[in-house]
């Protein structure tokens, strides 16, 4: 994976809730929890799941995952 942003913490997928459109990824980063919030389709296509590793992407405001 290469990625512009800098602030990019590895982890462990703690839990995903979807909504209507847009879901909520929590992720463990050495004890504290940092929360995403993204569209469905992109935890479809990531694959994401509770006990999986990702990282927690941080610019600006805003959270994004990443996936190796």
């Amino acid at each position: 994976m290469k990625l512009s942003a800098r602030n990019q913490i590895k982890g462990k997928i703690v839990e995903v809730t979807k909504g209507a459109t847009t879901s909520h990824v929590r992720i463990d980063i050495g004890g504290a929890v940092v929360t995403a919030s993204i569209t469905n389709e992109a935890v479809d296509e990531l694959k994401l799941a509770a006990g999986k590793d990702a990282y927690a992407v941080i610019k600006a405001s805003d959270v994004m995952v990443a996936v190796d």
